[in-house]
């Protein structure tokens, strides 16, 4: 093992199995400080935000991410490390000083293709090129590099989601071994080590449990969520085929091997929420609770168990890479998917920023690339032209609901 200290800066990838920066962090240093930054620009109570929350996140999201911090740091705790949480104004601010403080020799991080993240790394790889620090920042939280994907395709981003398979291929392995321990974590220094915090310890007071999501944070949740639902037949199905404990975990986090096999989106009661139609995984795979190859696998692993099953984009694989299939995208876009309530809502025309801003502070699940990956200000003059034409061909078919709807 190296004689040099380590940083491992957790931001999502809030999970110890197959995490590839975590992985090699464990591997390569003497000390390891694995860090978590609160960020004020996501934390800090906004009273003048349209709700309870920060100006970008609401109180689910906020509640979501605590909770998967406190489940990170006791699964730390039990590979004899922990999560040390640190605050400022500034996550990079931050890391750099801690950089410094613990003479660190490499750190380690997840790479985020989210705007705000890229520059804070721009920031933390200069300082560390300019001081001899060594950089791993692995893509882990997609199943494909985004770039090499763009680089692929001629510098572009393929268009449909059928090119876009056949130009990205086959996603990498996740890592299946496990950790026994991890290395200790060094004196702290001039930087002060907090615990997870509460939402009172926030600032947000006393909130109660009214009005927030059933589903808790978490990479114990996410998988215990799964197993839960694994019933007898899923068992004698599996049988037959020779799997690792680790595999089998993953594995029983799935309803049952049928489902899997004949899940197909839109299909399925939208409105369902105690007992929902979906996996609910999404927030899991948002916030790294869940490693997306991890998943990706194991529903291989399922589909290589049946004779017939579902494909992408509508199968359950086809929902963890990003859907970009343009029939179905022309169809939301021009109000006419047959959901009689997304077609009146599509004849509105509201700005794409500011719905994708209200996903992002609502929504626990919300992740930037899956509002940001097309040219919205194109598409939406495009929409605005077509939506004109669909709002004059729906009003004189008499729909209600468009009728009812407005401009």
């Amino acid at each position: 093992m190296a004689e040099m200290n380590g940083l491992m800066w957790f931001r999502k990838g809030l999970r110890v199995h197959d995490n590839p920066a975590l992985d090699h962090a464990a591997r390569s240093v003497r000390l390891l400080y694995p860090v978590f930054v609160l960020d004020p620009r996501f934390l800090r109570p906004d009273p003048s935000a349209p709700s309870p929350g920060s100006a970008r996140s609401g109180l689910n999201r906020i509640r979501f991410l605590l909770e998967s911090l406190s489940d990170l740091d006791s699964s730390l705790r039990r590979l004899g490390s922990r999560l040390l949480v640190l605050k400022g104004d500034d996550p990079a601010d931050v890391i750099l000083k801690a950089l410094k403080e613990w003479k660190i020799g490499e750190i380690c991080y997840e790479f985020d293709t989210k705007p705000y993240a890229l520059a804070q790394d721009k920031r933390i790889k200069d300082f560390a090129c300019a001081s001899g620090i060594k950089v791993f920042s692995p893509v882990s939280h997609t199943l494909f590099d985004p770039a090499e994907i763009i680089k692929k395709n001629g510098g572009k981003p393929p268009l449909t989601y059928q090119s876009f398979i056949k130009i990205a291929g086959q996603p990498q392995p996740p890592i299946l071994q496990t950790f026994s321990c991890l290395p200790p974590v060094g004196n702290a220094g001039a930087c002060e080590f907090l615990d997870v915090p509460l939402m009172e310890e926030l600032g947000y007071g006393d909130v109660g449990q009214e009005g927030f999501s059933p589903f808790h944070g978490g990479e114990s949740e996410a998988l215990k969520r799964l197993k839960e639902s694994l019933d007898d037949k899923c068992k004698g199905s599996l049988a037959s085929k020779s799997l690792t404990s680790e595999e089998m975990k993953i594995l029983k986090s799935v309803e049952d091997i049928k489902w899997v096999a004949n899940f197909e989106k839109p299909k399925g009661d939208p409105s369902a929420f105690l007992k929902p139609a979906t996996t609910v995984l999404s927030p899991y795979l948002k916030f790294g609770c869940l490693s997306s190859r991890y998943f990706y696998k194991c529903l291989q692993d399922v589909y290589a168990n049946v004779k017939k099953h579902t494909s992408p984009p509508v199968s359950l694989v086809g929902q963890i890479p990003w859907s970009n299939n343009e029939e179905l995208f022309v169809a939301w876009r021009e109000g006419r998917t047959g959901y009689p309530w997304i077609d009146a809502i599509m004849i509105q025309f509201i700005h794409w920023e500011k719905g994708r801003d209200v996903f992002e502070r609502l929504l626990i699940d919300h992740d930037w690339a899956i509002n940001n990956v097309i040219n919205h200000d194109f598409e939406m003059k495009e929409c605005r032209r077509r939506m004109g034409e669909a709002y004059a061909l729906n009003c004189s078919k008499r729909k209600p609901w468009l009728l009812n709807a407005g401009t």
